[in-house]
């Protein structure tokens, strides 16, 4: 309840919140904590708009945090078997919480309005097929406008399914990196060679594992981009836009010899992205921290590293329509407008990138994006203005269909 009055206070970023957690926080108690924030900010524009309606001033956020968690939770048991005393465990719940929180009168508050948002969430119904984009807006709890974004490039029935998918929690992936020792029996393979599912119940066993870099927590869409660039055992490859790491390790894991020179921008991940390559045993690693579009050249020349790579990856900011399963708050931080910005700086950076690129090499770029603006017409840009290089195959994938999270990745060759 705390994080989430910082949240609707401050509008920090969920990972952020999220690693503010006191370390002693484990297991099922972590889990469930996270559980119940990514729940609200999924849910935020449809709780809302019920609150709207039962009170007439809204309380300061650490009341509004109680009935926003209150809210989820009465979401949530709609979809429970039977239990007369749920939502009186409920109530009573986040009347006590209130207390702590906040003050007997605003406790009082709480009570009320959570008994009467108790017959409102939990039988409320989903909009029927044909639902016009107003409906699915409120209902499925995404910005109006990107619904009718969707509506317009996927249809109705690829956009009601993106929806769902969007509103459900995500199930954790992982890739086992320790080739001397078998994965343990708790992470089931997936349908998608490497990657395992961590079963719930196990995050004891995950934390000691993650710490040893002997597990990675990564989802099977991440597997596009370094898939198709196919690194090659003993080459130097130029990861670029590298933080926080997931694919420089997936690239030194496929390499098993060789070289990564991994760069971006002096940020916060970078510290995520230092960590990662201090697990590269068998292939080496180097690090720069530079704009690529400001003096990345200059940058890799003064580590004394080579001015010209035969493969090159360059996954690019964009506006994570592809995950937002994962990224709850993206889709209330991300702006109409945003979509042409992206796509003038990941045309930039590509550009950027292929100056890096020796003649008859690779040049995969990527994004976790679902949209043709900063995918297939960015591509198309790049070779408009650049002859010397060729499409050769790309990837895309559609979470409705592909069943993880969306990602795009195309391949290009230089002449």
């Amino acid at each position: 309840m705390r994080l989430i009055a910082r949240w609707l206070d401050l509008r920090e970023r969920i990972d952020v919140l999220l690693e503010g957690l006191p370390a002693s926080m484990e297991g099922a108690e972590r889990g469930r904590c996270q559980h119940l924030v990514y729940g609200v900010v999924r849910h935020y524009s449809r709780i809302g708009a019920v609150l709207d309606t039962l009170v007439a001033h809204p309380p300061r956020f650490v009341t509004r945090a109680v009935l926003y968690v209150a809210a989820f939770e009465l979401i949530e048991s709609a979809g429970e078997e039977a239990d007369t005393g749920l939502v009186a465990k409920i109530v009573h719940h986040a009347v006590e919480r209130t207390k702590e929180l906040a003050s007997p009168a605003e406790a009082r508050l709480v009570n009320a309005v959570v008994r009467k948002m108790a017959a409102i969430l939990p039988v409320q119904k989903a909009p029927g097929p044909v639902a016009p984009a107003e409906a699915l807006a409120n209902y499925f709890s995404h910005p109006e406008w990107l619904v009718r974004r969707w509506l317009a490039d996927f249809g109705a029935a690829p956009t009601r399914k993106l929806l769902e998918w969007n509103q459900a929690p995500a199930p954790l992936y992982a890739r086992w990196r320790d080739p001397a020792h078998p994965a343990p029996e708790w992470l089931q393979p997936s349908e998608w060679g490497g990657f395992y599912s961590v079963s719930s119940g196990h995050w004891a066993e995950v934390g000691p594992l993650l710490r040893a870099g002997s597990l990675y927590l990564q989802d099977p869409a991440t597997r596009l981009s370094v898939g198709l660039l196919a690194p090659l055992a003993g080459e130097t490859v130029l990861d670029l836009c590298a933080a926080p790491g997931g694919k420089s390790l997936l690239i030194v894991d496929a390499l098993g010899s060789g070289r990564i020179v991994a760069m971006d921008l002096p940020t916060a991940r970078i510290d995520r992205l230092t960590e990662n390559l201090s697990r590269t045993a068998g292939v080496g690693a180097a690090l720069v921290q530079a704009d690529l579009l400001e003096n990345g050249a200059k940058m890799l020349k003064e580590h004394g590293l080579p001015a010209e790579y035969s493969a090159i990856l360059i996954d690019v900011p964009c506006s994570n329509t592809g995950v937002m399963r994962h990224r709850v708050d993206v889709k209330w931080r991300l702006q109409e407008a945003d979509f042409a910005k992206h796509a003038r700086q990941q045309g930039a950076l590509l550009a950027a990138a292929s100056r890096l690129l020796a003649p008859g090499g690779r040049l995969v770029y990527s994004t976790c994006s679902i949209d043709t603006v900063e995918n297939e017409a960015v591509v198309k840009a790049f070779l408009d203005r650049h002859r010397g290089f060729t499409l050769k195959q790309s990837a895309v994938a559609v979470p409705w269909v592909d069943r993880h999270d969306g990602a795009a990745a195309f391949l290009l060759t230089r002449d």
